[in-house]
């Protein structure tokens, strides 16, 4: 992948508080997972940027190697990678996802 797709990775997501890669975007997810990760995240009332990986072959691949991570979708949090969808569900019921945003100072609006 190339050095210029990983540093404009970086970037981004050094300049969003919440940032998900994700197939489709946040009012249109085009694939289940994404559609979890998105409700879940709304359910919180939590602020986020998305990347809709769908739009560019380079991104949808260099994200999984920036993150090492093999799927979409991809939730960083402080240009922190935190993890996919069943990691982001299993947090979320267990009340973590909660605790790990108020932690690092993310406002959520609900729950």
């Amino acid at each position: 992948m190339s050095d210029d797709v990983q540093k404009s990775l970086g970037e981004a997501v050094k300049a969003n508080e919440v940032l998900l890669f994700m197939k489709g975007t946040p009012t249109f997810p085009q694939c289940g997972f994404s559609s979890v990760v998105v409700q879940v995240l709304d359910y919180l009332g939590v602020e986020y940027n998305a990347v809709n990986v769908l739009e560019d072959q380079g991104v949808r691949e260099g994200i999984k190697q920036f993150s090492n991570w093999p799927t979409i979708p991809q939730l960083y949090v402080k240009g922190e990678f935190v993890g996919g969808c069943d990691i982001i569900k299993e947090m979320f019921e267990a009340g973590e996802l909660k605790e790990y945003m108020a932690e690092n100072g993310i406002e959520m609006e609900a729950a």
